[in-house]
């Protein structure tokens, strides 16, 4: 084949690479997602108590404490679900190690058995788990049999709670200062065209970080948007006349 026209040899560094653009994209969408709950979450609330009220105080604290409280909110459920995760991990790695030490030959067998699941012949099966096992035997396992990559970094609690409370943070600030800024009359129309416009945006590039339809993807942001707030606009609303 010429050079010319020869597919450029894709080596294990290429691939490694591939994988960690893989997880900055995945990183990145999951950002956009969770401004777009702020987008709404926030949204909702003001959207809600201007129901009720057209008290421009009521309507700024109610858009502050929802702010805070879901930043507040997610960071804390991403830390618990990250802690969770890697104590899940570091227990099924020192569980796997055990075992390897106490019964390698069971171990080969079972993953023996677990090559041939996913496609090998018996005797390919066999020799490429032992030559697997003499090579990493506890990181073969941890691929094969948990679907745990002992070789990469897990996620840090930390720095995940904070990715999510900064993300909320930067959508939940879009409706918020909608409320603060515009004028008393206004409030509500002002609030909605700020979040629509948002929506629209975290719509577009999520849909274009996991490589889908992109109308769609607005389309159904922008609607379920809407719907949220129309919802607590009608509950503020009934409640407000019902209390006053």
């Amino acid at each position: 084949m010429p050079a010319s026209i020869r597919p450029p040899r894709r080596t294990h560094a290429w691939y490694e690479s591939q994988g960690n653009l893989g997880g900055r994209l995945n990183s990145l969408r999951a950002a956009v997602l969770g401004a777009n709950d702020g987008i709404v979450s926030v949204a909702g609330i003001v959207i809600g108590v201007a129901g009720a009220t057209s008290d421009r105080h009521a309507l700024v604290v109610a858009g502050l404490a929802g702010l805070s409280a879901g930043a507040m909110s997610m960071a804390v459920g991403e830390y618990v679900s990250v802690s969770a995760q890697r104590d899940s991990e570091k227990a099924m790695l020192a569980m796997e190690k055990a075992e390897l030490a106490a019964m390698p030959e069971a171990e080969l067998t079972e993953l023996e058995g677990l090559l041939g699941e996913a496609g090998m012949s018996e005797q390919t099966s066999k020799v490429a788990a032992r030559e697997l096992t003499e090579h990493d035997a506890l990181g073969t396992h941890a691929r094969v049999e948990l679907d745990i990559d002992p070789s990469h970094d897990r996620a840090n609690p930390v720095s995940a709670a904070l990715a999510s409370l900064g993300a909320f943070i930067a959508g939940g600030v879009i409706p918020f200062l909608a409320v603060l800024f515009a004028p008393n009359t206004a409030a509500v129309m002002v609030t909605v065209i700020a979040v629509v416009v948002a929506l629209a945006i975290t719509g577009f590039t999520s849909a274009r970080l996991g490589r889908a339809p992109a109308g769609l993807a607005v389309m159904r942001n922008v609607a379920g948007g809407l719907f949220a707030m129309g919802v607590t606009y009608l509950i503020g609303t009934l409640f407000g006349t019902t209390i006053s």
